[in-house]
């Protein structure tokens, strides 16, 4: 999963960056370069399944973030739009938090409005690439067509019409094979988005887009605050007085995963205790070749143990006694959270 960090300058997204993946933003930095990071998935699963098997290590799942460049309205300079037509997700940082000491580049900080007008250039950029591609199918037109550009060429007046509308692509009825005439174009709209309100520390739980299905709202300062707090405790009792149960990272990871349709399932033994994604609805041989492409194509089966019941059992000794270790085959569906033992041969 590869998540694209985009908006204005001034609005957080560096600093959503860094604490996303404690990478530092280089101070030699180019304004049209794009910089990439590893964010871990903290997920309190891995932590209750290490604390049980106590292996040599412990690793989260992982997801790679790029900070694109800076987004400047009515720009035609748009060096992050090919970088971000290479992510899975867009993570859209509007500014909602006031500072005297941080400026806004409309000189006032008004949430709404950035976020029509960052729309409004996701959707733009759409537009051009229409344009430009139907202007050359129509050149190209002369020679004759393929079924295939036919079908293209429908569809892509369909887009253009829908752009126009202010809709994007995402909410446009295509099947499957008009969504494949057009896959290759990488159109930003077809993203998921995620609108990310970096917001006061006040508005963290009382705001206006908490309860909207695309949103997600963080305080960087927060997470800055909780980044600094070493102690476990500390950081749990701090959220609570937020009226917090997580850190905002830690919801946005999840956000993520839901908007992609993804989940973990884990590989629990005394060297490692791990987290892997997958897909939602992949099969036993798909989440095997995750770990190896060598697992995947000498499947024989899985030996799989559901999350609530290691735990409760106390580990994985205790579970095998207890008889609910169950063997499935390349059939079987994996579900979030299942701990899997694969068995193969090549």
């Amino acid at each position: 999963m590869k998540i694209g960090i985009l908006g204005y300058t001034q609005s957080g997204k560096k600093s959503l960056f860094t604490l996303l993946t404690t990478r530092a933003i280089p101070p030699g930095r180019k304004e049209q370069e794009s910089i990439e990071g590893v964010a871990p998935v903290r997920d309190p699963r891995v932590d209750v399944l290490s604390r049980l098997a106590q292996p040599e290590r412990t690793r989260y799942a992982e997801t790679n973030v790029v900070l694109l460049p800076d987004l400047e309205q009515g720009s035609k300079d748009r060096h992050w739009l090919e970088a971000a037509r290479r992510c899975d997700l867009l993570c859209v940082v509007v500014r909602a938090f006031q500072s005297g000491s941080v400026y806004h580049p409309a000189g006032s900080v008004d949430a709404e409005r950035d976020r029509l007008n960052l729309d409004a250039e996701l959707l733009l950029a759409d537009l051009e690439l229409i344009e430009k591609r139907l202007e050359r199918m129509r050149k190209e037109k002369r020679a004759g067509q393929t079924p295939a550009q036919v079908m293209e060429e429908a569809v892509l007046d369909k887009c253009r019409e829908t752009v126009e509308a202010g809709v994007p692509l995402k909410d446009i009825a295509l099947d499957e094979h008009q969504v494949k005439a057009i896959r290759s174009l990488g159109f930003l709209s077809m993203l998921p988005t995620l609108w990310t309100y970096n917001v006061d520390e006040q508005h963290i739980t009382d705001n206006p887009w908490r309860d909207r299905k695309d949103s997600f709202v963080v305080s960087c300062l927060i997470e800055q605050e909780i980044a600094s707090l070493q102690d476990e405790t500390e950081r749990r009792e701090y959220l609570q007085s937020l009226g917090l149960e997580f850190s905002g990272l830690d919801r946005l990871n999840r956000a993520a995963y839901d908007m992609l349709g993804l989940m973990s399932f884990y590989t629990v033994g005394k060297d490692e205790v791990r987290a892997w994604t997958i897909r939602k609805g992949a099969r036993a041989p798909e989440a095997a070749g995750k770990i190896h492409s060598d697992i995947e194509r000498g499947f024989i089966r899985a030996d799989v143990i559901k999350y609530d019941d290691f735990v409760a059992a106390g580990g994985e000794d205790a579970i095998r006694k207890s008889g609910k270790e169950n063997l499935r085959g390349k059939d079987y569906v994996i579900e979030d959270g299942d701990i899997c033992h694969f068995r193969f041969n090549v």
